[in-house]
């Protein structure tokens, strides 16, 4: 027997509330050097027979073996990693240059992305998700923040999520019973958001998940290695084949010092963000390390990992500390908490583990940040921040301050923020600004008000939304400004691109921890600098406000709220009694159909839709806003395509020259034109083409619309990965100078694909309206499995070609 099972446990750590599983394991006594019977631990509470002891064996066993073959120190992302490896024995292991096939324990999935999830798993033709699965309704409820003619003149949270049930009832109604049918838990809309539950419910140290967002790495809070994705791999992964990722670098962050004062743990991300820029951790895990760990809880350590996408991380990990214990503890879970510090050699990296390249960051000496606008790595202290704004010209004067979201709606975020509001009340201030509360789920939002940390939210101004993404996805249902004015917002959101939180490409959105976005609410002025500025109250007198505190934990445990998770059903007879019904006239939801496999010829003589100059992130490809609810329908949902990218002739977004009638019309009119001429056409994208959310449409609707290729000086993994995934050739200029070679107006041809094969560049083969012509050398990424995905149309035919396969070799036997 493994030496997991026989390390000390305390007999009170919990095991009994977690689950009715049983199954028993022996373990030490701490006590008494005996042995007592015990429980054997569940990943989470709704999956009793899934055991967190099986992963932890598994990956002592995977470990012990690559620990032979390379006989070196790992670091913590390296051990999680090739701690599930498919095939531990052979696997090439070389840091940013190998795909690794993984077995992740885990796939989450939100409502938006779960629709085209599922909608593949559906195809795959598989009765049931081979791995513990969820889905959760937290994007497609909008947020208000003034009364509203279409909630009977009432606005805010119970209004909000009334007004969603009803208009998204179809599309709850096909994730509830395709979950239940296919064994998926469901959260209902309200319970909370995505990362927030996970962080609640499933992560633990040790584990590898992949969640159909991007900000997944939120659960690396609890040491749990987290990789947003594309909803493709979510359904290889459910249907129980590896999941294959590019092996990232590992870029190591030291932590020293202690935060004090404003600093929050927001603030070493937004700093980290200015020292990497938005594509500085593209292709590589950012581990953190060192003594100042001991200053951060679990929460904080989340929201941490959760804004590494900012950065293009492929993830963001710590280690196990005692204050993860802390917060297992508090959300149910002390059994695994036990567990885990006894398997904690294998969740910490090794002594003399190497980093690719090391950053220090010294929590002492840290200043509050405020990053932004129109980009999250555009970092400022905040004793430099006032005279920038004034030097850039931002509007200095706020027009709304929001916090919350999946990255800052912890019990500490809102403990330190109601902190802020209590002094403010204390003096007679409210909020200048219209001031926002998103709690991250339910169980913090009945916390919270149990405990009275809302009152003072609430009495300061603020408008409480419900439990889900709301504004920092663009579900903000915004009426005080109009599009195109000018204006400053504060958020405690992870992400502030232009027209990202309102749809008004003139709102300049910064960010900061909520604590400072609550100060920013009382001044109503970006100049604002709460650590030397004082407020005036009503009566004259003169306001300086203390540096916050709040408890990390409540003191009294979390609160469940109301009830909102829906379980499958247990048996398979049950599952297969049930049906999903899509309405063929349905304009939310539409079946899919596969995509046509390779011609097995080159690409000929195709037309550029559009050259793309600068920013073009998952956003501008695929916008979100008004455009979620049609995320089931991939015909609708194409009518956005690149709607948000700005074309290099004309310098305005939408707008590109039809080469066929010499017409100029918008993206995806012009692309539907050259589909139905049978005219292929590819995209021209400048720098980390495709940064931004893990938004799987972005990479869809260029292939149902007729696309062949993406040409760009560079990529985003998450995007480079869908466009694979899709039957797309995302391709990369050898030379990045060359994108100003190709004109918009050339013919483009791609050379090679008849011999295609990784490592071996191809040829783009341009030829310009006067018979001139050219030739380019364009890289790809594509290894011997994702050239099987090109060749078959996607990857999904990909794999429904080996499921039919298996059964006729079966049929056979």
């Amino acid at each position: 027997m493994s030496a997991l099972y026989h390390r000390p446990i305390k007999a009170d750590s919990g095991y009994a509330c977690l689950g009715t599983s049983r199954r028993q394991v022996t373990v030490r006594c701490r006590s008494t050097g005996g042995t007592l019977t015990e429980k054997k631990v569940p990943l989470s509470r709704f999956e009793p027979d899934e055991y967190l002891e099986d992963r932890y064996r598994a990956m002592e066993e995977r470990l012990r073996i690559v620990k032979r073959r390379l006989n070196k120190p790992l670091t913590l992302s390296e051990k999680i990693l090739y701690g599930h490896l498919d095939d531990p024995e052979t696997a090439e292991l070389r840091r940013g240059a190998s795909y690794l096939r993984l077995r992740p324990d885990r796939v989450a999935m939100q409502d938006a992305t779960a629709q085209m999830a599922m909608l593949q798993f559906i195809s795959s033709g598989l009765p049931r998700a081979l791995v513990p699965s969820s889905i959760h309704c937290d994007h497609l409820i909008e947020g208000t923040t003034s009364p509203q003619p279409d909630r009977g003149g009432a606005f805010g949270a119970l209004a909000d999520l009334r007004l969603a049930e009803e208009t998204n009832r179809e599309v709850y109604d096909f994730l509830s019973t395709a979950g239940s049918k296919y064994g998926v838990g469901f959260w209902r809309p309200g319970s909370g958001i995505i990362h927030q539950i996970v962080l609640e419910n499933y992560a633990l140290p040790g584990l590898l998940m992949i969640g159909t967002d991007s900000h997944t790495p939120n659960a690396g809070g609890l040491a749990t290695l987290a990789v947003g994705v594309g909803g493709a791999d979510a359904v290889d992964v459910m249907a129980g084949l590896p999941w294959e990722l590019k092996a990232p670098r590992v870029v190591g962050v030291r932590l020293t010092g202690e935060l004090n004062g404003w600093t929050s743990p927001k603030d070493v991300i937004l700093k980290l963000a200015g020292m990497l820029s938005a594509k500085g951790g593209t292709g590589c895990v950012l581990e953190y390390f060192g003594p100042g760990l001991a200053s951060l809880g679990a929460t904080g350590m989340a929201t941490i990992a959760n804004m590494g996408a900012e950065v293009g991380a492929t993830s963001s990990l710590f280690p196990l500390t005692a204050r993860m214990g802390d917060y297992l503890e508090a959300t149910g879970r002390a059994a695994a908490a036990r567990l885990a510090e006894g398997f904690s050699e294998h969740l910490v990296a090794d002594s003399g583990a190497e980093y690719d390249r090391v950053y220090d960051i010294d929590l002492s000496s840290l200043e509050p940040h405020v990053n932004g606008p129109f980009t999250p790595d555009l970092a400022h202290p905040l004793s430099a921040f006032r005279e920038q704004v004034e030097l850039a010209g931002w509007p200095p004067a706020l027009s709304a301050a929001l916090i919350g979201s999946c990255t800052n709606s912890s019990y500490q975020d809102m403990a330190r923020a109601a902190a802020v509001a209590r002094q403010a009340l204390d003096a007679g201030l409210r909020a200048r600004v219209p001031f926002t509360v998103s709690p991250g789920s339910e169980a913090v939002r009945a916390t919270l008000a149990r405990d009275g940390l809302l009152a003072p939210l609430e009495a300061l101004g603020g408008t409480l939304l419900s439990n889900s993404c709301g504004p920092c996805i663009g579900q903000w249902k915004r009426t005080d400004v109009a599009r195109g004015q000018p204006n400053s917002i504060i958020t405690s959101f992870n992400r502030n691109f232009a027209a990202r939180n309102d749809g008004n490409p003139g709102t300049h959105a910064f960010v900061a921890s909520p604590e400072l976005v609550t100060a920013f609410a009382l001044a109503g002025d970006l100049r604002f600098d709460p650590t030397r500025d004082s407020l005036t109250a009503p009566d004259g007198t003169k306001v300086r406000l203390r540096p916050p505190d709040g408890d990390e934990l409540p003191s009294c445990g979390f609160e469940s709220g109301a009830a909102g998770y829906q379980a499958p059903p247990a048996s398979d007879a049950e599952r297969s009694l049930l049906r999903v019904a899509v309405d063929p006239a349905s304009q939310r939801l539409q079946l899919l159909r596969p995509f046509a496999p390779w011609d097995g010829r080159d690409v000929e003589d195709a037309a550029v839709l559009i050259k793309v100059k600068g920013k073009c992130t998952t956003d501008h490809i695929s916008m979100a806003g008004p455009w979620l609810k049609f995320r089931g329908h991939l015909d609708n949902i194409s009518n956005n395509m690149l709607i948000g990218a700005i074309n290099i002739e004309t310098g305005k977004p939408n707008l590109v020259h039809n080469v066929l009638t010499g017409e100029e019309g918008p993206v995806p009119a012009t692309a539907r034109s050259y589909q139905c001429a049978g005219v292929p056409w590819v995209v021209i994208g400048d720098e980390n083409y495709g940064e931004g959310s893990s938004r799987e449409h972005a990479a869809l609707e260029p292939r149902h619309l007729g696309g062949r290729a993406v040409i760009a000086r560079s990529f985003a993994r998450i995007h480079e990965t869908n466009l694979k995934k899709q039957g797309m050739l995302p391709l990369t200029f050898a030379e990045p100078s060359d994108y100003d070679l190709v004109s918009p107006a050339d013919r483009l041809s791609v050379r090679g694909l008849t011999a295609f094969a990784p490592g071996v560049p191809l040829v783009l083969e341009g030829r310009r309206p006067d018979g001139s012509s050219y030739q380019l050398i364009v890289n790809h990424t594509f290894n011997d499995n994702q050239i099987n995905w090109f060749r078959h149309g996607s990857a999904l035919n990909a794999m429904a070609a080996e499921f039919r396969a298996a059964k006729l070799e079966c049929v056979a036997c």
